[in-house]
């Protein structure tokens, strides 16, 4: 297989990345003009892959389109310990039930980034599961304890006298013997991944092999802020500040308006393969043109062409030119039909999660409904609901089907 001239496949694998831990190697290992073999690993979590994710996953599809193989390793193992990397308290550990089903969704939402079909995918439950008392004692007696608290978010539980658990140390270690296993030229991971994937390199030496070089990219940062320091907040589940890969398109575009203008050059470098140029004469231009621009290709990638048109479409007729007309394409719910008070409405349609917050909104002046907008601010309001009726809380917007 012919790959192209290293300088090349150098300028694409090291856009927007972090560190390169060390570039020379990775040059040399170029050099070769064998596939790489580029690890990523895992752990299933949670249900939603989100563009934080994506980061990491992104770079992994560039170096497959380059013709390298990835290995995928879904930690089935690793998830039950629970990655302390970057975290200031230990995580709550998993079931195998949860595991499984976890994995199967993963691996679904990943579909849409990587060419799954063209990777090695492996769980690393596969070997540890194997492990005797004897092989976890040779693994644990390559690390001392104080290099283990050299970690930057252990030192900080030190410092704030918060506990650290004997089985957390266990987890760079094991991260690092998934590189022993699948004898990885390359691995991928977050900032604060950098501990465990040079973990990495040290056991792959210890075991004979040519060390990985240990590759991490930025966390993606989100439209929420730190109470305290005011910094933009990293993408998470925790703090409701994502956009998911599985999302409807409608939900991805308007998520993505959110983004404060600081950040999109982040976002443009980091979530498309806008060239560099390009990205500087969009993010110069007018910022609310440049979030569109952005949120159409986000779309675009999951959701096609036609869809991000559409999307766009209702986008510019609900809040372009006086913000004053409904898109064409509204989503439907059933509710019952008939005098309804306007709390349960917002409670039945899904607007809003209880009948507290739906006063709020109600007295916020947030909700509206039918074709002239008739605005609800009175909590004890009632709404006259009949197929077709549309009902608007604040950006939200659907229409009622009843039976």
């Amino acid at each position: 297989m012919s790959f192209r001239p290293v300088e090349e496949q150098l300028a694409t694998i090291l856009r927007g990345t972090d560190k390169v831990e060390p570039l020379d190697e990775l040059r040399k290992k170029l050099e070769r003009g064998r596939p790489l073999r580029v690890k990523l690993g895992i752990d299933p979590t949670g249900f939603d892959v989100h563009l934080g994710h994506t980061v990491v996953l992104r770079k992994l599809r560039q170096f497959q389109d380059l013709g390298h193989q990835v290995v995928l390793i879904i930690g089935t193992a690793t998830a039950a310990v629970g990655d302390p990397s970057g975290r200031d308290e230990s995580r709550k550990s998993l079931t195998p039930e949860q595991i499984e089903k976890n994995a199967g969704t993963y691996l679904a939402q990943i579909s849409r980034v990587i060419d799954v079909t063209r990777a090695e995918v492996v769980r690393n439950g596969d070997w540890f599961n194997r492990f005797d008392f004897a092989q976890m004692l040779r693994l644990l007696g390559h690390m001392t304890m104080q290099r283990m608290l050299e970690r930057d978010d252990f030192a900080k539980r030190v410092k704030a006298e918060k506990p650290i658990y004997l089985h957390e140390c266990l987890y760079p270690l094991m991260q690092g013997h998934d590189s022993v296993e699948v004898r990885a030229d390359v691995e991928l991971g977050g900032t604060e991944q950098l501990f465990n994937l040079m973990a990495g390199r040290d056991l792959q030496r210890a075991a004979g092999q040519e060390p990985q070089v240990a590759f991490t990219l930025p966390i993606l940062r989100s439209w929420t802020r730190n109470e305290e320091t005011g910094e933009y907040q990293k993408m998470g589940k925790s703090l409701g500040n994502y956009v998911g890969v599985g999302e409807p398109a409608k939900e991805q575009f308007g998520k993505t308006m959110r983004i404060p203008d600081p950040l999109m050059r982040e976002w443009f470098t980091l979530l498309t393969d806008r060239p560099a140029d390009e990205i500087e004469r969009i993010v110069g231009g007018h910022p609310n043109e440049a979030k569109k621009t952005l949120a159409g290709d986000i779309v675009r990638f999951y959701h096609g062409p036609e869809v991000a048109a559409e999307v766009l479409a209702d986008w510019k007729k609900q809040f372009c030119g006086g913000g004053k007309q409904d898109p064409d394409h509204i989503d439907e719910v059933r509710v019952g039909a008939g005098e309804l008070p306007a709390v349960d409405l917002l409670v039945q349609a899904g607007l809003c999660r209880s009948k507290n917050e739906a006063r709020q909104k109600i007295t916020e002046g947030a909700f509206n409904y039918g074709p002239d907008r008739t605005k609800v601010t009175d909590v004890k309001a009632t709404v006259a609901v009949t197929d077709g009726l549309v009902i608007r809380l604040g950006r939200k917007i659907l229409r009622v089907r009843v039976p």
